[in-house]
């Protein structure tokens, strides 16, 4: 297991090998991912928008960009 210390600004260095195995460098985006009560998942944000497809597996209902749009406008006309 690799850990690593949280500082008293709240920061932490990434161990190297944890960085090699996310591809990460400096500048690099990662997100924080709650996956449960007092767990989170550490992720890269430098994969490419495609390779989310198919994530949480096939569509169960397709839904048109007009649809889309709708459903946009009529939340903001709710939210004024």
């Amino acid at each position: 297991m690799t850990t690593a210390t949280l500082t008293s600004k709240g920061q932490i260095t990434i161990p190297i090998d944890v960085r090699n195995d996310l591809k990460v460098d400096t500048g690099d985006r990662v997100e924080f991912v709650h996956i449960g009560p007092g767990r989170y998942e550490f992720v890269a944000a430098t994969s490419e928008v495609t390779a989310l497809k198919g994530m949480f597996g096939p569509a169960k209902k397709t839904v048109s960009i007009e649809d889309m749009n709708a459903a946009i406008a009529k939340r903001g006309a709710a939210a004024r």
